[in-house]
């Protein structure tokens, strides 16, 4: 084998070895066998343009023209001249291909999918380095300067894992530049005679010499390796992700040492963008309902102005039983519950999930305690790869009516809780002080707060929206008012700071889903994030800003038992009187209306004017006599069609008739019945949530909201309970809590709700969807396939006989 076959052969193993770096951050690793075949083509091509041979920059170009005509064929084959050479529909087709590979890059956690445009990348980068390496190692017959780029291969794959590659990536990585240089070296000695093996040539090198030359270079490319990989493993690390694989991150055991986090971000937004909602961990629990089950991994109460994060706290040994959580009175009452957890055995970080306040934690393996944040951390790599552990708990339920009336908190913990940094936009302070105008209490302001981001503030849920950083991060979701939990979180924490509650940002996962078998299981799109505020006499409280996300706590909704007063909670604003950071938006109306005021009315269409003549023809009369009959009819058809779709829905509750049909559609008629009056349904919303707002922004009366929580409680039986029991007198609640929206809604609304029900859209949806099916059965109906296959055969003949003439 000549020399240079053998360095072409090194600079490809070399190259491909380095790619293996890459391997853990993508699924599945078929990329690599497509990278590997068209690596050796371009390999190939460069051995055949050095044997006529050509020119090193020749060489070079011809190589690189190699690799875009076979990244146009596998990538973009249909868009290319002839299958083959680019044009500039390729390079367009190219480029959005990248694009959407950098988009995939920032949105998907470890492991992504190999989408197309994640794999342009992963070929394309793989033949970029291996053309730099066969360049520099065989055209240029200089391999130690090819290190360079499968360094920079490597370090991209070291870049994009959490925590780092690990030590077989480097490895592999290593071994592959050592066998390209081990050829460089083999290639250089055989100039020099036969010192490989065998009786020496006449006149050259002793081949006992030649051998000792190579042993001695492998002896000192293993020596290079072993330290390379012992060194850095004797060295401190940093901790890793808090949602993927990660390092221990404490200090030496033995009841000291101190704990850091890394911001949770990106790995947040990753785990929300995953294509697969995979298992991160089940339980089984005692708790008779799991709404409340948020698990938290860790508490982030340090805010800089440009993101939150955990302090360093001290860490102890776990104690048998967890301290008393700070600040919770025995008034509080408190439900204790047992659960069981077991995590996936693909889920590998150092925190701990806990539901808030843990008491007693049973666990194996070596797991130190944070004090301050009631959270376990894994010591000296321990984390919780395929753990099962037991956590006994406090389920804490305070009333609306106890957070209101909770003393001042220490002066300490609100000295520490309640710093914001002079860097912080003072939209930020002054949006926070619009919002809670008028709160009498701190927990009026945080459940204005809470309201504003969650209901009123006109704020949308987008996971793809950049988790952003910097001191002006807070202020622009502000004014953009779309973002994720992260974002909403952030925010709320950092606005109850300016208003002088104590407040830190929690990090976890929200409840899960019940399975048949009675466990709850949570995944990768359960990551969340949630503020926590202070309140002497409960302590740290969730609070739950992000739409469409979580469950609202019962206790941030105004006691309804509690009569309104100084130190009472206040109701929620009605949207009307909600501040806002930005401009309002003004609804937008349909076909057929037309904008009066705040609102859109519907506009009658006029015929137009006969000409004149000798008179009308008959025809001329039964056209202008249906025209008039549709100008007077179809303003009525929401109106009887609303009519009639409510009492179908409200007489289906008879004997032998389905119950839980029902009651589901009794609740959708509570629903449009809130719609109708202005309430727009969330379909995100559970339905005890659901009925809160409607009760909430409608100002039901005492009667009404108490119908609307009878019919959501049987929503919920309905739904959840193993054998519900039917639920009487469902229909009579809708027609109360419709009364109670009918009386406290000013007469403009009330005349609309009536004679022009908003709910009558689905009207409109239907017949679209009835539209869609039909034209689509018409296109693909077989009359009409045949018509275009004979079209385009009478095209295609034609065509032919104008080429033969």
């Amino acid at each position: 084998m000549s020399g240079r076959v053998r360095l072409a052969l090194g600079s490809m193993a070399a190259t491909l070895c380095a790619g293996c770096a890459l391997l853990p951050l993508v699924d599945p690793i078929t990329w690599l066998f497509q990278a590997a075949f068209l690596l050796a083509m371009v390999a190939a091509v460069g051995a055949l343009a050095r044997r006529v041979p050509l020119a090193r920059p020749l060489t070079v170009a011809v190589q690189a023209l190699a690799t875009v005509l076979l990244l146009t064929v596998v990538f973009a084959r249909d868009h290319a001249i002839a299958g083959l050479l680019p044009g500039p529909d390729t390079v367009t087709t190219l480029a959005g291909l990248a694009q959407d590979g950098v988009r995939d890059v920032g949105r998907y956690a470890i492991p992504a999918p190999v989408t197309p445009g994640i794999r342009l990348l992963l070929v394309s980068g793989v033949l970029l380095i291996g053309l730099i390496v066969d360049a520099l190692a065989v055209t240029y017959r200089s391999a130690a300067p090819a290190g360079l780029p499968l360094l920079a291969l490597y370090s991209v794959a070291a870049g994009l894992s959490q925590g780092g590659a690990g030590w077989l990536s480097f490895l592999v990585a290593a071994a592959g530049y050592l066998l390209l240089l081990l050829a460089e070296g083999r290639d250089r000695l055989s100039q020099w005679g036969r010192v490989f093996g065998g009786p020496p040539a006449s006149g050259g090198t002793d081949a006992r010499g030649g051998r000792v030359r190579i042993r001695t270079g492998r002896r000192i490319g293993v020596l290079s390796l072993g330290i390379a990989l012992l060194v850095p493993a004797a060295l401190p690390s940093l901790s890793g992700g808090l949602l993927g694989p990660a390092a221990g991150g404490t200090g030496p055991g033995g009841g000291g040492g101190t704990i850091s986090a890394v911001n949770p971000l990106v790995s947040l937004q990753d785990s929300l963008n995953q294509p697969e909602n995979r298992e991160v961990l089940n339980y089984r629990t005692t708790a008779a309902d799991t709404r409340e089950m948020y698990l938290r991994i860790v508490a982030l109460d340090q805010f800089d102005g440009t993101a939150w994060k955990p302090s360093e706290r001290t860490v102890t040994d776990v104690p048998a039983e967890l301290p008393r959580p700070p600040g919770l009175s025995s008034d509080v009452s408190v439900t204790r519950i047992n659960t069981s957890f077991s995590t996936a055995p693909w889920y590998a970080q150092n925190w701990l999930p806990l539901p808030y306040p843990a008491d007693k934690v049973d666990i194996p393996g070596r797991w130190r305690f944070e004090p301050e944040g009631r959270t376990l951390v894994g010591d000296r790599g321990q984390n919780t790869h395929g753990l099962q552990y037991q956590v006994e708990s406090l389920q804490v339920r305070p009333t609306a009516h106890q957070l209101a009336s909770a003393p001042p908190p220490p002066a300490a913990l609100r000295s520490e809780y309640t710093k914001v940094p002079d860097s912080l936009p003072a939209i930020v302070r002054t949006t926070a002080r619009q919002v809670t105008r008028g709160a009498r209490t701190a927990y009026d302001e945080a459940v204005k707060l809470q309201d504003w981001f969650a209901l009123y503030g006109g704020f949308s849920y987008n996971t793809e929206v950049r988790a952003g950083s910097g001191t002006e991060a807070i202020a622009r979701f502000l004014a953009d008012k779309e973002g994720f939990c992260v974002h909403f979180s952030f925010s709320m924490a950092a606005m109850a700071r300016t208003l002088g509650i104590p407040a830190r940002v929690a990090v976890g996962f929200t409840p899960g889903t019940r399975q048949p078998d009675g466990t709850t299981s949570v995944g990768l799109k359960d990551a969340h994030a949630w503020p926590e505020l202070y309140f002497q006499g409960v302590g740290w409280t969730r609070f739950e800003p992000t739409p469409s996300r979580g469950t609202v706590p019962d206790y941030a909704y105004p006691d309804a038992a509690q009569p309104t007063g100084p130190g009472g909670p206040d109701r929620a604003p009605a949207p009307s009187t909600m501040p806002s950071a930005g401009p309002p938006t003004a609804p937008s109306c349909g076909p057929g209306e037309r904008r009066k005021g705040p609102g859109c009315v519907a506009v009658a269409s006029i015929p137009p004017a006969t000409p004149p003549g000798d008179g009308p023809a008959p025809w001329t009369l039964a056209l202008g006599a249906l025209a008039a009959l549709l100008v007077v009819a179809l303003p009525a058809v929401p109106l009887l069609w609303r009519a009639r779709v409510r009492t179908r829905r409200l007489a289906g509750g008879g004997p032998g008739a389905d119950p839980t049909a029902h009651t589901l559609a009794v609740w959708q008629e509570l629903l449009d019945t809130g719609w109708d009056h202005g309430i727009v349904p969330d379909e995100s919303l559970t339905p005890r949530t659901a009925a809160a707002r409607i009760i909430r922004t409608g100002n039901l009366p005492p009667e009404a909201a108490d119908a609307a929580r009878r019919i959501a409680t049987a929503v919920e039986q309905a739904l959840y309970a193993p054998q519900p029991a039917p639920a009487a007198g469902l229909a009579a609640d809708v027609r109360q809590v419709h009364a109670g929206l009918r009386d406290g809604a000013p007469r403009a609304l009330r005349l609309r709700a009536r004679f022009a029900p908003r709910s009558a859209a689905r009207l409109r949806w239907a017949a679209a969807a009835r539209w869609s099916a039909l034209r689509l059965r018409c296109r693909h109906s077989r009359p009409v396939a045949a018509a275009r296959r004979r079209a385009a055969a009478l095209r295609t003949a034609s065509r032919r006989r104008g080429e033969r003439a």
